[in-house]
Order: structure tokens, then C-alpha cells, then sequence
């Protein structure tokens, strides 16, 4: 079979399987080089978000431990702290995005984990509120690339099908690390005054130190693409390359025009799926990193001491984590992204009115194992579904790293929502809550039925969007469609 015939086939078992929806065959031996992956790729995955969360958010410990008091911040000065980081990291998303294929996933997520570690072991060193800020603002542009990163990067090793489950198995990790970081946090007080150190300053000391060793091991571990992995065999990293081209058409490798363009960018910023999916990540941001910096502390108010505060933080995160995985895994085996959305944001608003309405701290701490789940579980599900819906790589590229600019700008809007002087009730920051949960319920039918929608004008209109490639004398006319359209090909089929 001649390259251009091979192509073909390629072509039209991909058209079937995304036109018709019904999931092909899948053999054994795809099924094995498939769980390879799970078990080679996913642990690295995980543990690089695991530490890049963990290293973020573990300011909130400290402070609980005294930073904010050791260091004299004012509630205004230690919010500004929390902020500073958000600028790099948002600046950072996209260009890192878009250089990753360039630079090589291999070379740049590794350095990236290595350089933060080195900046968060500095941080523990830290003795004015002018150096934490500085630090803080380093940390941001070194981190921001990996959570976008890593999402581009899995994409290229799985199908769409496959993805949520995949991207909630790395990022809940950031629901486990605030558990570990609770526990960490309350073991490594103990080392206050330990070489003139406060405790707050082991815990960025030895977190830092602990990420700077992952890095350098991580130049070992990362492949580029499947078909630099160490650990799939020849005829294994042929099914992965066919199940991608069953999946994407417009991956086919042999296609010279799958290039960076500015106007991929453009397109995926005006797609009306992804600017609905950024407005939605935007909120499930403000509620997500609300929680992650600032629960123990909420904790704290509720009147517990900072030692038993560290350790009560542990179990909503630890409810976060396993509720993220089994809302991907059914998220996965439907093939629906909008229902688990729906459900999950359902389970915030419960949580938030829960602690809204109540007088009693154990009732204001219980209803926390609803608001971490349900805004920690949203977020895999809704990045699948930006990843699924954007073709070819550079649109998605985009698509994925606007979708985390959103997610990182409600950051930024969650460390001025929760000033100390109105815990622990927090009564308008609680409201606003449960105002972007709801909304991100009437977002998600807002965009399936906008999908919905374009998959049926397209299937109408196939002839019409496709009549400039019907060209006979033109062999790659087909894939030229692919790569030109997109997403907008009338045989690509949105999910929802």
C-alpha cells in the first residue's frame, strides 16, 4: 500500500468512527500498548502537577504555620502575595504552548519542574515582604507552563475518548496534594527553630528541594512522543500512532502544512465553544483556588488550632480526589462532558449554601466535602472537553492554554475574596460561590446546545464547506480539508 493509499484508509476509518459515533473495535494488543502509557506516562505526569500544585498552594500552610506573622504582611499585603504570582503565569500559558512541540515536551516540562523547585526553596528564605513578593512573581512564570503543557501533552498520546479520564488522573493530584500538604505542613512545624529556620520556612525548604530532584529525574522519564518511549515496543507505538490518526486525521505526520499560524490562534479565539468554556473556567477557577489557599485558614476560623487546622484540611481534599476520578472515569466510558459537569457544579452549590446557611463549625467544615469536590472535579472534565473540541495542534494548543488563562485569572480573583476580618462566614465571597457554580450548570447547556447545533449545520452543509477541496488531481486534497478546517470539518464531530 503506497503512502497516499495508506492515507486513505487512515482517512476513512477516522471519518466513520467520528461521524457515526460508534466506538470501533479495539483489540488486546491496543489495549495493552494503551495501559503502557497509563503506566509509564501518567505516575510522571501526575507527580510534576501533583508538586506543581503542591508548591503553589503550600503558602497557605505556611501561614497558618506564621509566615503572615513572622513577616509582619498585613491581610492586604499577604493577598497581593498570592496575586504577583498570577501575572507571570498567565502571561507564560500560551507562548509555552505554542513552543512546546518545538522545544520538546521532554526537555522543557522537566526544566520547568527543576527551576521552580530551586525558586520554592528560596522562598524559605525569604525575610521581607518585598523578597516573598519577587519570589513569588518568578515562581509564577516558571510554573505556568506545566498544567497547559501537560494537557497538550497527552492529547498527543491519547485519543479524545480517553482523555478526560487521563487528565483527571494527574490533576487529582491537586486535591491530593492539599491533603499531603495539610499532613506535611503539621510534621515539618516541628522543625521550627531548626537551624534558626521557622517552621513555615522548612516547609518551602524541603518541599523545593524534594521538586528539584523530581525535575532532574524527570529528563530520564519524559518521551517526546510515543514513539520515543522507552518502554512500548514497535508494533505498540504503531497502534498508538494509528488509534491518533483513527482519532484526529489531521495528525497524519506526513502533512507539511500543520504549522504555527497566528490565525489558529484567532480561530480558536473566536470559537464560540471555547470562549463559553473559558467563561466557565474562569469561575471554576475563582471557586478552586479559593479553596486551595485559603481552606486552611477558613478552618483555622472556624476555631480549631493551626496544628489541628493543618490536619482537618486533609479529608475535603482527599473527597476531592477520589470524586475527580470517578466523575472522569464516567465522564470517559459515556463519552459525555457536559452531565458530570452539571452534577459536580450541583455538589458545589450544595456545599456553599450548606456552609452558608449554617451556625455550627462541624456542619460549616462538613459541608466542605461537597465544595472541594465540587470545585475540584469540574475542572479535568472541562479541560477534556476543550481539548476535544479544537483541531489541528495549534488551535488546541490555544484552545488549552486560553482555557487555563481563565482558570489562572479567577486566580487571581480568589486571593482578595476571603480578608480575614469578615471569617469565618465569608457571606458575599460564599454567595459569589454559589453564583458561579449555578452559572456554570447554565453554561454547560448553553454549550451543548450550541454544539449540538454546529454538528447538525454541518452535516447539512458537508457538500458546500467541502467543495474547495474536491480536487482529483489533488491526492492530499482530503487532508489538506483536515488541516485547513479543523474542527470546522464537517466529518468532525463536536462532543458533548
Amino acid at each position: 500500500m503506497d503512502a497516499h493509499k495508506k492515507d486513505d484508509a487512515f482517512y476513512e476509518v477516522g471519518v466513520a468512527s467520528l461521524y457515526s459515533k460508534k466506538p470501533r473495535v479495539v483489540s488486546d494488543d491496543e489495549k495493552r500498548a494503551v495501559r503502557k502509557l497509563d503506566y509509564t506516562i501518567i505516575p510522571v505526569m501526575t507527580m510534576f502537577y501533583f508538586l506543581s500544585f503542591l508548591d503553589r498552594a503550600n503558602i497557605g500552610n505556611a501561614r497558618v504555620a506564621g509566615l503572615q506573622k513572622d513577616l509582619g504582611l498585613t491581610d492586604h499585603q499577604y493577598q497581593v502575595v498570592l496575586t504577583v504570582l498570577y501575572v507571570p503565569y498567565i502571561v507564560s500559558e500560551l507562548p509555552s504552548n505554542l513552543l512546546l512541540r518545538y522545544v520538546g515536551p521532554n526537555i522543557l516540562m522537566p526544566t520547568v519542574l527543576t527551576a521552580w523547585g530551586v525558586i520554592v526553596t528560596l522562598q524559605g528564605l525569604v525575610t521581607s515582604y518585598a523578597g516573598l513578593v519577587v519570589v513569588r512573581a518568578f515562581l509564577g512564570a516558571i510554573e505556568g507552563p506545566m498544567f497547559p503543557g501537560i494537557v497538550l501533552y497527552l492529547s498527543g498520546f491519547y485519543t479524545r475518548r480517553d482523555l478526560s479520564l487521563r487528565i483527571a488522573l494527574f490533576f487529582s493530584s491537586a486535591s491530593l496534594s492539599g491533603a499531603f500538604s495539610g499532613l506535611l505542613a503539621a510534621a515539618i512545624q516541628n522543625m521550627d527553630g531548626v537551624g534558626g529556620k521557622p517552621g513555615w520556612a522548612w516547609i518551602f525548604i524541603l518541599e523545593g528541594l524534594f521538586s528539584v530532584i523530581m525535575g532532574v529525574i524527570g529528563f530520564f522519564l519524559v518521551p517526546a512522543t510515543p514513539q520515543d518511549s522507552k518502554f512500548l515496543t514497535q508494533s505498540q507505538k504503531d497502534l498508538i500512532k494509528f488509534r491518533l490518526e483513527d482519532d484526529r486525521p489531521s495528525v497524519t505526520p506526513n502533512v507539511p502544512s500543520d504549522k504555527f499560524s497566528f490565525r489558529e490562534i484567532l480561530r480558536s479565539m473566536t470559537s464560540i465553544h471555547v470562549i463559553l468554556l473559558f467563561i466557565m473556567l474562569f469561575f471554576v477557577g475563582t471557586t478552586l483556588y479559593g479553596l486551595a489557599y485559603f481552606l486552611p485558614s477558613i478552618v483555622n476560623q472556624l476555631g480549631f488550632s493551626p496544628v489541628k487546622s493543618q490536619l482537618l484540611s486533609v479529608g475535603p481534599f482527599a473527597a476531592g480526589f477520589f470524586v475527580t476520578l470517578i466523575a472522569a472515569y464516567f465522564s470517559d466510558k459515556y463519552e459525555n462532558r457536559a452531565v458530570p459537569t452539571a452534577i459536580i457544579a450541583a455538589l458545589g452549590v450544595a456545599g456553599f449554601a450548606m456552609y452558608l446557611r449554617t451556625t455550627d463549625k462541624f456542619v460549616a467544615y462538613g459541608s466542605l466535602f461537597l465544595t472541594v469536590p465540587g470545585a475540584y472535579a469540574i475542572a479535568p472534565v472541562l479541560s477534556a472537553w476543550m481539548a476535544n473540541n479544537s483541531e489541528p495542534y495549534y488551535r488546541r494548543a490555544s484552545s488549552v492554554a486560553f482555557g487555563f488563562i481563565a482558570t489562572n485569572s479567577g486566580g487571581i480573583l480568589s486571593t482578595w475574596l476571603f480578608p480575614t476580618k469578615e471569617g469565618p462566614r465569608f457571606t458575599q465571597t460564599t454567595i459569589l460561590d454559589i453564583c458561579f457554580q449555578a452559572f456554570v450548570i447554565g453554561l454547560t447547556a448553553v454549550n451543548v446546545a450550541v454544539l449540538h447545533y454546529r454538528n447538525q449545520q454541518k452535516r447539512r452543509n458537508r457538500d458546500k464547506i467541502l467543495a474547495p477541496y474536491m480536487d482529483e488531481k489533488d491526492p492530499d486534497a482530503h487532508l489538506r480539508a483536515w488541516i485547513e478546517l479543523g474542527d470546522k470539518h464537517p466529518d468532525f464531530i463536536y462532543s458533548f
